[in-house]
This record gives C-alpha cells, sequence and structure tokens, in this order.
C-alpha cells in the first residue's frame, strides 16, 4: 500500500473513532467536575451522586457482551454510528432533565451509547492492521481518549463559570451526533465472515472466551484495579481532594489536570513505543504487572499521605494509563475473529468495577458518617476497602505466572 494511501486509511479510519473515543472519556469523567454542581443544585447527598454516575458504568458494562457478537457480525462503522446517536439523545435527556430519575436515565442512556467507543476501534485495528501494531494502535487511541479526560477537567470548569452544565449537554449532545455521522459516512469498512455464522454459534464462542484460564487471569485486575481507578477518577478523587486535602474546585479541577496529562504521556508511550518494544522481545505481560504493582502502591500512598497528592496522583494516572495492555494479552489468546468478544467480555469486568464499585464507595462513606464517624475516617475506610481488593487482584496476577501468550483455541 501506497503511503497516500495508508495515510488517507488513518484519517478515515483512526480520526473519526478517535473522536468517539475522545466523547466517551469525557462522559465518563465530567460528573467529578459537574457532579458538585449537581449535589448542590438538586440536593444529591454522596450515594445519590455515586449511583446517578454509576448509571453510566451499569448501562455501559451491560451492554459489553452483546456488543461484541454485534462487533464481529456487523462491524464496527454501523455499530458505533448508531449508538453514537443514542448518546447524544441520551446527553439531550441528561440536559433537560429536573430531578434524579431524568438524569439517571440520561447518564444510562449515554452509557449505553458510547460503550462501543474503545471496542468497535479495537475491532476496526484488528481488521487492518498487523499484530505488531495492536498495542500501539491501543495507546493511540486511549491517548484520545485522555485528550477526553482533560476536556473534562479544567476546560469543563471553566465552561461552568461561562455558562451552566445544561448549556453545556447541548453542546455535546450535538458534537456526539455530528461524530456519529462522521464514522457512518467515512470510515471504511471490512467485509466479516461472521455476518454468516449463525448467533447462536457466536454465542457458544463468547462462552468459550468467559471459560478460558487466560480471561480469569486477567479478569480481577479489570474488576479491582482499572475498574476502580475508573471509579475513583470519575467521582471519587474530587471529593477526597476536597475532604481529605481541603481543596477548592479550581485546585481540583487544576489537579484532575495534571492527572490528565500523566494518562496521556502514558497513552502517547504506548502509541510510539509499544510496537518497537514487542518487536525487540520486551514483555507485555510483565510491563502490565510492574504498571499495575505501581497503580496500587500509588493509591496506598495517597491514602496514607493525602499531602502528597500532587506528586501521587499523576504518578497513579500513568500506572493506569498503561492498564491498556490487558486488551492485547487477553484478544491475542484467541483467533481473530473472535476479537470483539474477546476484548468486550473484558472490558466488562472493568466497568462492572467501576460501577460496583463507584457506588459502593458512596455507601460506605455515607454509611460510616451515619454510624458516628467523621467524613475523613469514613473517605480513609473506603479507599481502604478498594486498595485490599486491587492487592488480592495483584496477588492473583502474579501466582499465574506471566505467559505472553496463552494457547489459542481452535478458529
Amino acid at each position: 500500500m501506497s503511503g497516500d494511501a495508508a495515510g488517507a486509511r488513518w484519517v478515515r479510519l483512526f480520526l473519526p473513532f478517535a473522536a468517539g473515543y475522545f466523547l466517551s472519556y469525557l462522559y465518563r469523567t465530567a460528573n467529578a467536575v459537574i457532579g458538585p454542581v449537581l449535589a448542590r443544585e438538586l440536593s444529591l447527598p454522596d450515594n445519590a451522586l455515586g449511583l446517578l454516575t454509576s448509571t453510566y458504568f451499569l448501562a455501559f458494562g451491560a451492554a459489553q457482551l452483546p456488543l461484541g457478537v454485534l462487533l464481529d457480525r456487523y462491524g464496527p462503522r454501523r455499530v458505533e454510528a448508531l449508538l453514537l446517536l443514542v448518546a447524544a439523545a441520551g446527553t439531550t435527556a441528561f440536559a433537560l432533565a429536573q430531578g434524579l430519575a431524568g438524569l439517571a436515565v440520561g447518564r444510562g442512556l449515554i452509557g449505553l451509547g458510547v460503550s462501543a467507543c474503545l471496542m468497535a476501534s479495537l475491532k476496526a485495528f484488528s481488521q487492518w492492521f498487523p499484530a505488531d501494531r495492536q498495542a500501539s494502535m491501543t495507546g493511540w487511541i486511549m491517548a484520545s481518549g485522555g485528550l477526553g479526560a482533560l476536556a473534562a477537567a479544567k476546560p469543563l470548569e471553566l465552561a461552568l463559570e461561562i455558562t451552566g452544565w445544561r448549556e453545556i449537554c447541548f453542546g455535546l449532545a450535538g458534537a456526539t451526533a455530528a461524530v456519529a455521522v462522521a464514522i457512518g459516512l467515512l470510515t471504511p469498512e471490512k467485509p466479516t465472515a461472521a455476518r454468516h455464522v449463525q448467533l447462536a454459534a457466536q454465542f457458544a464462542d463468547l462462552a468459550e472466551i468467559l471459560k478460558s484460564r487466560q480471561f480469569w487471569r486477567y479478569a480481577p485486575m479489570g474488576f479491582w484495579v482499572t475498574g476502580g481507578f475508573m471509579a475513583v477518577q470519575g467521582l471519587w478523587a474530587s471529593r477526597w481532594m476536597n475532604v481529605m486535602e481541603g481543596l477548592g474546585p479550581t485546585a481540583v479541577a487544576n489537579r484532575l489536570s495534571w492527572i490528565g496529562l500523566a494518562m496521556l504521556a502514558g497513552f502517547l508511550f504506548m502509541g510510539f513505543f509499544a510496537t518497537p518494544l514487542v518487536r525487540r522481545g520486551v514483555s507485555l505481560s510483565k510491563l502490565y504487572t510492574a504498571a499495575m504493582a505501581l497503580g496500587v502502591a500509588c493509591l496506598a500512598a495517597v491514602a496514607g499521605q493525602p499531602g502528597w497528592g500532587d506528586f501521587l496522583w499523576p504518578l497513579l494516572g500513568i500506572g493506569f494509563s498503561l492498564s491498556t495492555i490487558a486488551y492485547s494479552l487477553v484478544a491475542q489468546a484467541f483467533p481473530l475473529a473472535w476479537s470483539g468478544r474477546a476484548n468486550t467480555a473484558f472490558n466488562l469486568t472493568l466497568f462492572a468495577g467501576a460501577f460496583l464499585l463507584q457506588w459502593g464507595i458512596g455507601i460506605v462513606v455515607d454509611a460510616l458518617q451515619a454510624a458516628g464517624w467523621t467524613p475523613a475516617e469514613a473517605y480513609r475506610a473506603a479507599f481502604a476497602a478498594l486498595l485490599a481488593g486491587q492487592v488480592g487482584a495483584l496477588v492473583w496476577l502474579v501466582a499465574a505466572g506471566n505467559p505472553d501468550r496463552a494457547p489459542a483455541p481452535p478458529a
């Protein structure tokens, strides 16, 4: 393929999917800044705010298993374009909501609508790029998500000083619909044989994935470590900074921006260096394990020494950014035609963790304060419980060994 043709494919394939994932990550983390505004305006307690924010993860996670079948069967272009229109409708509903129920419905529709953004990208990359470029392509698409996280921090806080959260949501709805149209009209599509395979057979293959040793080696890490970071970043980081470190809204937004920049640096590292590292024989599984150990250690240090947050939170963001390696480690154990189902099955563990842990932290904090604990004691206990699960998952991962490739089932 000529350089011009490769460049045109990059523009038509990568950029529209990157725009979708940018929006997905912005939606995921926006409540860290918008949440306190909603809490004040609508008098929402911590457990209600946690549940509201988590409905995104609930809808997102519930979509993952059928989404994998749809991606393998109909291709990423059709599936993501349609779902992004659902996200635009959900954002509009969120902007029009007058109470907790309406907000929850809108955020749930947003979660459903952006549920394919990363998975559709990975499916498209697996179809159009060779295996040794997959980790780098994942890094590049995650970098677009890192930009979304940055947009959901200081820029969003500044936007709230200019206009209201409802007006911001209307603008996001329009942008989401525009990206849906761009994906539907611009991205190339490669025919897939899975469209002619019976649905029952596709779900049978999914069952094989869910029973595999390679899947369950990484599933606890997805739930506790990656899902736990998503739960904290999406809401509880800002509350921790306010309660434990006494930071105001502007300082919190600045800190979240530094976390986003650190994550972006990690994603760019993957984009630039993952493929050269793989070609030089570097073990991705060992790199993943080391990065996750760094992330868990940083969260433990944050919980133990809140005053070190300026340094520790960005370092935690770098560790989390390398968690995307797990998608390649899980998917490489299965045939290429199963890639959509393998990635979405693993993604389900992340979002199940994000939903349950984000909501659960709010429940623990409220329950302990009702029992007479101070807010600082309640938050410290909730973070300690999260850390216990993360340490257990890391021990499970290390005990399972470090194979870079598990035996693939028959195609």
